[in-house]
């Protein structure tokens, strides 16, 4: 294949062409995801196992009170379905980097940055889909809601938002990682994470300092906001802290994602 090799744009690279770099290497990093559909696939049988594991299993045996058990857990088999889907950012961002990629665009005159947002916007249509199959299979099995479309909405938009969070910490990972194997496993905390949360028991009947950790960690505090609209409940002071959580991670995860790769292709 011929490689261009017309000179870097200047740093005022013009903002129409920042959307239509990153449009098209977006559908080159899509063209990849649906050349192994198995990847989503993948993606959503962790966080399938886990739900049928636990209804089916250990559910008699936790106490909800009036709240169905599948409606209790999951937000938190949702958050981990995300946590699952980014680690394949990572790793495809790494193959990148190790195929060259990077340095044969970086020939080209495109936007630079278009190249991370390729990624990041791959990771959010990826992970949508898996949501989607795991909200099936949790309709199956007999989940059910009376949210109306707003409060749809709202759980749309705070899944969208963790899981561009968490998209930018996989972008850290596969910026830095050495091997193949550290490019995905910085998701296994995450994955674990929602299990020392309020997302599959109350968090009151857990020892007193993992019940202050559950707490105050993020995952709780979103676990309990998609959870109240699901069960058409105010939501009170959760959604903001689920929403400063969210902003804080992005925040940090982008500035400390684009100091790597700013160091990484000079």
């Amino acid at each position: 294949m011929t490689t261009l090799t017309a000179p870097a744009p200047a740093p005022g690279t013009s903002r129409p062409r920042f959307w239509s770099d990153t449009a098209a290497l977006t559908g080159r990093s899509l063209q990849h995801v649906t050349r192994s559909v198995d990847t989503i696939v993948t993606t959503a049988v962790t966080p399938v196992a886990i739900m049928l594991l636990f209804v089916y299993v250990l559910g008699g045996a936790i106490d909800t009170g009036d709240v169905p058990y599948l409606t209790y857990m999951l937000p938190g088999i949702l958050l981990i379905t995300i946590a699952s889907g980014v680690a394949y950012t990572s790793y495809r961002l790494f193959l990148d980097l190790q195929g060259g990629i990077f340095e044969r665009f970086q020939s080209m005159p495109i936007a630079r940055s278009g190249v991370l947002w390729s990624h990041v916007l791959t990771s959010l249509v990826a992970n949508a889909v898996s949501l989607a199959v795991v909200l099936a299979v949790a309709l199956v099995m007999g989940f059910r809601t009376g949210a109306d479309v707003g409060s749809w909405l709202a759980v749309v938009g705070i899944l969208a938002l963790f899981t561009l969070a968490l998209t930018w910490l996989a972008v850290v990972a596969g910026l830095s990682a050495k091997t193949v194997d550290g490019a995905s496993a910085f998701s296994y905390p995450l994955i674990f994470l929602p299990f020392v949360s309020s997302a599959f028991v109350p968090t009151d009947t857990m020892p007193t300092a993992v019940a202050w950790f559950a707490e105050h960690q993020p995952v709780t505090s979103i676990v309990d906001t998609i959870r109240s609209l699901f069960l058409e409940q105010p939501v009170g002071s959760d959604i903001w802290v689920a929403l400063a959580w969210c902003a804080v991670i992005l925040v940090g995860a982008f500035a400390w994602a684009t100091a790597l790769y700013r160091r990484r292709i000079r």
